[in-house]
């Protein structure tokens, strides 16, 4: 008899379509439930189209699913405590997700990189360094690298069966993943924290719960005398250095600080990417690097190749001496902070979005002191305003507009030559777009239209 799956959370960005073709390609009856629409969910649903016997149960979720299925494959952004997960552990449904899938099949170590900010550039660095220099490590035995985790729209359970014994896997793993990943008290072999900022307060409440949920990322790695785990720590980071001083007696366990400062001049002068934040993503990335024996005159070579993520500080244009970019990924009030302090040039920001309950003094304050303009939008728009003039001596123009649109054109009128206008909301995408990468993608194509 064929095993009913239930995907609960098909989503927008990979996870739900991956664990759907998965399961789906194993035989199994798969039923898809998700709050969203048909309408939001029709880029997933497309992809799916090779497998026309799944089910689509959308716009709710209806507890019979939950009754009647073998197996449950959770989306990660759905919370632990939610109703209908309730229900099925009351009935002994064995309930999984796409990342402890993942965990039990891969046969190849894996290195998990998560943080609050930097994780998707500094994993995607690691992978680049790692794939670029390949043949010059182990001898003539050339390893695959694979690269996936919360980067979005990158498959696992589709490719498992693809890596072997002696491959890597680099992935970046958010508090949720890593969540469902100490239900199975799982970790990665190789444990990589680039810093700690408040976060995802509207799930976890506290700051505190949410660096509970990253510390599983070094809570449940397996320690062994014969093969450590490897957890590696941001010294500049006040927490990530408390955990390294926790945990760095370990028997079983190699403890590794790393800082931008650590970062060499001639290395520096290869990497392509602005301001001291990718500077400390690139320490990280070169830690990972050094572990498995990349040498440096290899890493400079392949560095200059490397390109910003979509949507992570990525140069859209130049036009008239005014550099565009596209930060849409900064999600935190602490990452458009660094990314404000990337630039030494006069910066005009724009910013707002999502309320996460987050506060924003800081944000404001690096705004009033270092940015020529802040046009702000979405449901935070007015708390970030009130940051900003909290700071009473601040010559920063300050604008509240009703869209993306009125902000770029905004900019765009005041920007002069040497400026850099800054796409870094400081917040999510969800009460405007449906995500960030709708988001930044928007915002691409106005900054060309507007400048065309």
């Amino acid at each position: 008899m064929r095993r009913k799956v239930l995907v609960m959370g098909l989503g927008r960005f990979g996870g739900g379509v991956d664990a759907a073709k998965f399961a789906a390609g194993a035989g199994a009856k798969v039923v898809i439930t998700d709050l969203a629409t048909e309408q939001q969910l029709s880029e997933s649903i497309e992809k799916l189209k090779e497998f026309p016997e799944i089910e689509y149960h959308l716009g709710s979720h209806d507890g019979a699913d939950f009754l009647q299925a073998d197996v449950i494959v959770v989306n990660p952004a759905v919370p632990p405590h939610n109703e209908f997960l309730k229900l099925a552990q009351e009935h002994d449904k064995f309930i999984t997700s796409q990342i402890n899938i993942f965990f039990e099949l891969c046969l190849a170590p894996i290195i998990g990189i998560t943080g609050a900010n930097g994780k998707s550039t500094t994993a995607a660095l690691t992978a680049h360094l790692l794939r670029e220099t390949r043949d010059e490590r182990r001898g003539t035995s050339c390893k695959n690298v694979w690269f996936s985790g919360n980067i979005g729209n990158e498959p696992l359970l589709t490719i498992v069966d693809q890596i072997g014994l002696d491959d890597l896997v680099v992935l970046e793993l958010s508090s949720f993943q890593i969540e469902q990943l100490a239900q199975t008290q799982k970790a990665p072999h190789i444990a990589l924290l680039t810093n700690l900022t408040p976060n995802h307060l509207d799930r976890y409440g506290t700051f505190a719960n949410y660096c509970a949920a990253k510390e599983n990322i070094f809570n449940f790695q397996k320690l062994d005398r014969n093969s450590p785990a490897v957890s590696i720590f941001n010294a500049e980071d006040k927490i990530a250095a408390k955990w390294f001083e926790k945990y760095k007696r370990d028997a079983g366990r190699i403890c590794v600080k790393f800082s931008a400062d650590d970062v060499s001049e001639e290395i520096r002068d290869n990497f392509p990417l602005p301001g001291r934040v990718n500077l400390s993503n690139l320490a990280a990335a070169l830690c990972l690097a050094r572990h498995f024996g990349v040498e440096d005159y290899r890493i400079i070579k392949s560095l200059p190749e490397f390109k910003a993520l979509p949507h992570r500080l990525e140069l859209v244009t130049e036009i008239n001496g005014v550099k565009w970019y596209n930060d849409s990924k900064a999600t935190t009030p602490q990452s458009a902070i660094t990314a404000i302090e990337a630039f030494d040039q006069p910066v005009i920001i724009i910013a707002g979005g999502y309320d996460k309950n987050i506060p924003f003094d800081e944000f404001g304050q690096k705004i009033a002191e270092k940015t020529k303009a802040a046009f702000l939008l979405s449901q935070t728009a007015q708390k970030i305003a009130d940051a900003i003039t909290a700071r009473p001596k601040t010559n920063t123009k300050i604008e509240i507009v009703n869209s993306l649109a009125r902000a770029v054109e905004l900019a765009k009128q005041l920007a002069a030559n040497g400026d850099v206008v800054l796409l870094s909301p400081a917040c999510a995408s969800y009460d405007m777009f449906d995500n960030y990468e709708q988001r930044g993608n928007e915002f691409c194509r106005l900054v060309r239209e507007t400048n065309s």
